[in-house]
């Protein structure tokens, strides 16, 4: 397994094909519908995002209310081709990487090769054993989404696949 860490450089980049299986490590933000909407509005508005995209990682995930004395509740990737409508925006305002579950659009793994970003894939169905690879939880913004506010996650070690690489190859199947 590649060890990858967050924010990609270019070289980090350049090093990844459809298929690899890495450990993520660093900083990631989290964004369902909704924030994802509220982003892409903010950016054709000419405001500034409540965070740094450029070279930026967005994971599709909803968290589940910490427990007491965790960090994070249950954090399992969610659908992605539900945030395909705003992704190429988010490409080309400067995201690199995406985190979440099944294909993507025609039009967003061409935006991944024409802005050089990559999608990964993360288990499904694994919250609970993703959430142990969470080490730090912050709110961002959009409190008032719950689940879908914007939240900036450090991780470690957290298993995920290249689903859709810079070039803009697919796993095969997709």
């Amino acid at each position: 397994m590649k060890r990858i860490f967050l924010p990609l450089s270019d070289v980090d980049l350049s090093g990844l094909k459809a298929g690899d299986a890495v450990f993520l490590n660093g900083i990631v933000y989290t964004a369902r519908d909704q924030a994802h909407k509220r982003l892409v509005k903010l950016l054709k508005s000419g405001r500034r995002l409540p965070f740094e995209i450029r070279g930026a990682a967005l994971y599709y995930c909803g968290p589940t209310p910490a427990k007491p004395g965790k960090i994070i509740g249950s954090c399992g990737p969610t659908t992605s081709s539900r945030m395909d409508a705003f992704t190429p925006a988010l490409l080309k305002a400067g995201l690199k990487a995406m985190i979440g579950k099944g294909r993507r659009s025609k039009e967003v793994i061409g935006a991944i090769k024409k802005y050089k970003a990559v999608y990964f894939t993360a288990i499904g169905g694994a919250g609970a054993f993703l959430s142990r690879r969470v080490t730090a939880s912050a709110l961002t913004a959009f409190e008032e989404l719950g689940p879908e506010a914007v939240r900036c996650l450090r991780l470690k070690d957290f298993p995920a696949i290249v689903a859709v690489d810079p070039g803009g190859r697919s796993v095969k199947g997709w």
